[in-house]
C-alpha cells in the first residue's frame, strides 16, 4: 500500500511553523495539550490506513451504480464510515455540549487531511456531512439544528449541498428549482439538480440536502434565491426516520475520478411533494451557502494538495527503489545501475512535487490556522484576520488544485511506464485530482473573485495585511543562514504582484469590467504563486532555526526544507513577472478573440 501522508511534514507544519501547540493557552482550548492532538492526529492516521487507503483502488474500479433501485457501493465504504463514525470525527471540531471534543480548526484539518491522502472519493461523505452541519450551526434555527444537524454530527445521517441545475452548472443566478408555500410554514419544492455529490446512497439512516431554490413569486436573479433543508426522508416529531421525501435519483454521474463518491442527478417534487424548511431568511440563500462553498473551496484545496502529496511519495518511493541508468560521468557499461533518484532530472522533477505539494500544504493549514484566528485569537485583530482569509481562500482553492495536477504529471513522469499502469496509484491519483480545478468553482470564477472582488475588498484593507504579514516575515529571515535567495525572490516577486495590481487597479475605471476581469486568470496566478513562496519563506526560517541543532534525521529534513525553499525561489518565483507584465497591461488578447475565429 502506496504512502499517503508524511507525518513528519505535518508535525513541523502544525508545531514548527505555527505554533499550534500554544493554541490551549487560549480559554475555549484549556483542556487541550499537544498529547491530545498528536493521539487525535495518530488515531486519524490509524484509521484512514486501515479503512480508507485499503479500498481507494477497488473503490475506482467498482463505481456507484444502480442495482435494484438502490444505490450500491463497494462494502468497504460502510466500513470505513462506521470506523470514522465510531472514532468521533465527524464531531471532533464541535463543542463539547455537542458532542464533539471542540478541535481547532487547525487540527481538524490536518485530522481530515489524511482521510484525502487516504481515499478522496469515500472521504467526501463526511467532509459534505460536516459543511452542511456547519452552515447549520450558523444559520439553522434552534429546533432545525435539533432535528438535522444533531444527527449529521453524530454520524447518523449524512448531508450535501445542492446548488446546480443541468441547464445553469455554477450560474446560480439562473436556478428554476422553486418552493412553494404550504401554508404551515414549510414549503413544497419542485426542480433538478445536477452533480450532487453523495446525493443517493445507503451509507446513512437519511441524507439530509442544503437546496437552493426561489420561493414562487420572489424577485429573479441571486437576490430571489433562498436556502431549503430538504431530507432524503421526512423527519417525524420524535426525530425518527419517516416516509419518502420524493426526492427521485434520476441518474448518476460517472467521472474519470473521484469514483468512489456517488454523483447525482435529483428531482424534486417528482410522484409526490418534496417538503422543504426555510433557513434564515428569504432571499439569503446565496449568503447562507457561501458559509459551506468558502469552507469546501478550501477543503477542495486541501483534497488537491493530498492527492499531490500521495503521488509524490509514491513516485519518491519508486525512484529509490528503481535502479536503470549510470551517471553521465561514468562511462564504465559493466557497473551497476544506479537508483533513478540519483539522476539530476528526476530530482528536479521530485523537488518541483515537493515544493507544490509541502507549499500547498502549508498554504491550506494557514487557513485553518487563520479560522483559529478569527474565533479565538485576539479581538482587535479578528477582522483584518477575516479580510484576509476572504483573499486567500480562491488562491486556497485553486493554487492547489493547478499545481497538485502538475506534480501528479511529474510523479508519472518519475516513474515512466510504470506511472500511467494500474499497477500504482499514481494515474488514479491524476485523475481523482483533475475534478479539483473545476468543482466548488472553477479557476475562472476564482480569478474573477480575487481580481473583482477581494482585492478591492474592505478598502483593500485585506491585501494589506497581507502585505503586513509577508513583509514581516522577510524581516524575520534576516541573518538566517541560507536564505537569502528565498527572501530575494519573494521581496522581488511581492514588488511585482503589487505594481501589477496598482496598474491594473488604476485603468479599471477606463477599461469596465469585461476587460478589467479578461486576464484575472494572470492575477491568480501571479498571487498563487506569491502566497506560496511566502509559505516556503515561512518554511524555510522554521527550518534554519531548528537546523544548527539538529541531527540525522531530522537534520536532513530540515535541510530538505531549505533546499526546497531554494527550489522554489529559482525555478517558481520568477514566473510572477511574466503574469505581472501581462496583467498590468491589459492585454487585450483574449478579449478580443471573436468565438468564429476558432
Amino acid at each position: 500500500m502506496a504512502p499517503f501522508l508524511s507525518r513528519r511534514d505535518l508535525q513541523f507544519q502544525l508545531y514548527e511553523v505555527l505554533d499550534t501547540a500554544s493554541l490551549p493557552t487560549r480559554p475555549r482550548f484549556a483542556e487541550h495539550s499537544r498529547e491530545v492532538y498528536d493521539d487525535v492526529l495518530g488515531l486519524a492516521y490509524n484509521v484512514a490506513d486501515k479503512y480508507f487507503a485499503n479500498h481507494a483502488r477497488e473503490a475506482d474500479l467498482n463505481e456507484p451504480h444502480i442495482e435494484g433501485g438502490k444505490v450500491k457501493l463497494v462494502p468497504a465504504a460502510a466500513q470505513a464510515m462506521k470506523a470514522f463514525r465510531e472514532a468521533g470525527f465527524f464531531s471532533a471540531h464541535a463543542d463539547e455540549e455537542l458532542g464533539g471534543l471542540g478541535l481547532p480548526n487547525v487540527v481538524a484539518q490536518a485530522m481530515h487531511a489524511h482521510f484525502k491522502g487516504a481515499n478522496i472519493g469515500t472521504s467526501s461523505y463526511p467532509f459534505l456531512t460536516i459543511g452542511n452541519a456547519n452552515l447549520q450551526r450558523v444559520f439553522a434555527s434552534p429546533e432545525q439544528q435539533q432535528k438535522y444537524m444533531l444527527p449529521l454530527l453524530e454520524g447518523r445521517w449524512f448531508g450535501t449541498m445542492a446548488l446546480s441545475e443541468p441547464h445553469a452548472g455554477s450560474g446560480l443566478a439562473d436556478i428554476r428549482t422553486t418552493a412553494t408555500p404550504r401554508g404551515d410554514g414549510t414549503y413544497a419544492v419542485t426542480g433538478t439538480k445536477m452533480w450532487i455529490s453523495a446525493g443517493e446512497h445507503e451509507l446513512s439512516e437519511n441524507i439530509i440536502h442544503l437546496v437552493l431554490a426561489r420561493i414562487r413569486g420572489g424577485p429573479s436573479g441571486v437576490k430571489g434565491i433562498s436556502l431549503f433543508i430538504v431530507p432524503r426522508y421526512r423527519v417525524n416529531e420524535d426525530g425518527s426516520v419517516g416516509e419518502s421525501n420524493n426526492v427521485v435519483l434520476a441518474g448518476l454521474n460517472h467521472k474519470m475520478g473521484y469514483r468512489g463518491t456517488t454523483n447525482t442527478l435529483l428531482n424534486y417534487g417528482e410522484g409526490g411533494e418534496t417538503v422543504g424548511e426555510l433557513i434564515g431568511e428569504p432571499g439569503q440563500g446565496l449568503r447562507y451557502m457561501f458559509h459551506m462553498m468558502n469552507g469546501a473551496r478550501i477543503g477542495v484545496g486541501m483534497g488537491a494538495v493530498m492527492q499531490g502529496y500521495a503521488g509524490y511519495l509514491a513516485s519518491l518511493e519508486y525512484a529509490r527503489d528503481r535502479r536503470q541508468g549510470r551517471h553521465a560521468s561514468n562511462k564504465d557499461p559493466g557497473s551497476e545501475p544506479v537508483a533513478i533518484i540519483e539522476h539530476a532530472d528526476v530530482r528536479r522533477l521530485l523537488l518541483r512535487q515537493k515544493s507544490f505539494v509541502e507549499g500547498g500544504l502549508a498554504l491550506g493549514l494557514y487557513a485553518a490556522h487563520l479560522e483559529d484566528e478569527i474565533e479565538t485569537g485576539p479581538e482587535e485583530a479578528r477582522r483584518d484576520n477575516e479580510l484576509l482569509l476572504d483573499l486567500l481562500t480562491p488562491i486556497v482553492k485553486s493554487w492547489p488544485s493547478k499545481y497538485s495536477q502538475e506534480a501528479l504529471s511529474d510523479a508519472i513522469q518519475v516513474m515512466g511506464g510504470a506511472g500511467y499502469t494500474r499497477d500504482y496509484p499514481v494515474e488514479m491519483y491524476y485523475r481523482d485530482n483533475r475534478l479539483n480545478p473545476i468543482h466548488e468553482g472553477t479557476e475562472g470564477i476564482q480569478g474573477n473573485d480575487l481580481l473583482g472582488r477581494k482585492v478591492s475588498q474592505a478598502g483593500g484593507r485585506g491585501l494589506q495585511v497581507l502585505l503586513e504579514k509577508m513583509q514581516a516575515d522577510l524581516r524575520a529571515s534576516e541573518g538566517l543562514e541560507g536564505l537569502d535567495e528565498i527572501r530575494t525572490a519573494l521581496h522581488q516577486a511581492v514588488a511585482q504582484s503589487t505594481g501589477a495590481l496598482r496598474a491594473i487597479l488604476t485603468q479599471a475605471p477606463e477599461l469596465g469590467p469585461d476587460l478589467f476581469l479578461a486576464n484575472a486568470n494572470s492575477a491568480l496566478e501571479m498571487f498563487g504563486h506569491t502566497v506560496v513562496g511566502w509559505m516556503w519563506l515561512r518554511q524555510a526560517i522554521a527550518a534554519a532555526r531548528q537546523l544548527p541543532g539538529a541531527r540525522g534525521d531530522d537534520a536532513d529534513f530540515y535541510r530538505g526544507k531549505l533546499q526546497a525553499a531554494r527550489f522554489f525561489a529559482t525555478h517558481e518565483l520568477p514566473k510572477v513577472q511574466a503574469h505581472a507584465d501581462l496583467l498590468a497591461s491589459a492585454d487585450r488578447t483574449t478579449f478580443e478573440m471573436q468565438g468564429a475565429w476558432f
